[in-house]
């Protein structure tokens, strides 16, 4: 069937996502300045872990193998939490840029799982979906716990005062700031239609 394709794809696309935060987690952790986001990373690489190991059961059950697909989103996303994690802030502010990364990967992680499992439940694989939907329920728990741990740290952010426009140092800074203006204008055009037809 063709959905069951999908399915495998989509499933290979998670497994790549979880082995790689398996990496990108430790980092995050020792980078965090806020001892409750340390403590919530540490517990959630314990997580994916698990959550790597249910992906493989649903691998078995399928009689697929797991390795395939690379997750180029998930790798773009851990990427902008590397940036985060480079960012020349202080305390709270530091943190306000690993919390944002931080809901990103989860949220991009409900979606994939959000799909499968209703790939799954279309199938009929009750099986694989049970299986997919703990891996869930735990994504949105994290996704939580970071935002319940993020209301202190964005607060005291709010509060330190603001720093001059820093102008783009570093490489990367630079490219990212000239990649944001082509964005700004391929968008332009579509944008002044979108205003013009209202």
């Amino acid at each position: 069937m063709a959905l069951t394709n999908v399915l495998v794809d989509e499933l290979r696309d998670m497994y790549s996502a979880e082995n790689q935060l398996v990496k990108a987690l430790p980092k995050l952790a020792k980078g965090a300045k806020n001892a409750q986001l340390k403590a919530l990373f540490t517990a959630h690489l314990e997580e994916t872990k698990e959550q790597v190991l249910r992906l493989k059961q649903v691998f078995e059950i399928l009689e697929e193998k797991p390795t395939g697909e690379h997750c180029n989103g998930m790798e773009g996303v851990i990427e902008e939490g590397a940036d985060a994690l480079e960012k020349d802030e202080e305390g709270a502010s530091f943190d306000s840029g690993i919390v944002g990364a931080a809901l990103r990967t989860e949220h991009y992680e409900i979606a994939g799982y959000m799909a499968a499992i209703a790939m799954a439940d279309t199938l009929g694989l009750k099986d694989v979906s049970g299986l997919l939907t703990k891996n869930l329920n735990e994504e949105q728990k994290a996704a939580e716990k970071i935002l319940v741990a993020a209301k202190p740290i964005l607060r005291e952010s709010a509060n330190q005062p603001e720093e001059e426009d820093k102008k783009p140092q570093t490489g990367k800074e630079k490219y990212s700031a000239q990649k944001s203006r082509e964005d700004e204008k391929k968008a332009a055009s579509d944008l002044v239609a979108h205003s013009s037809a209202r």
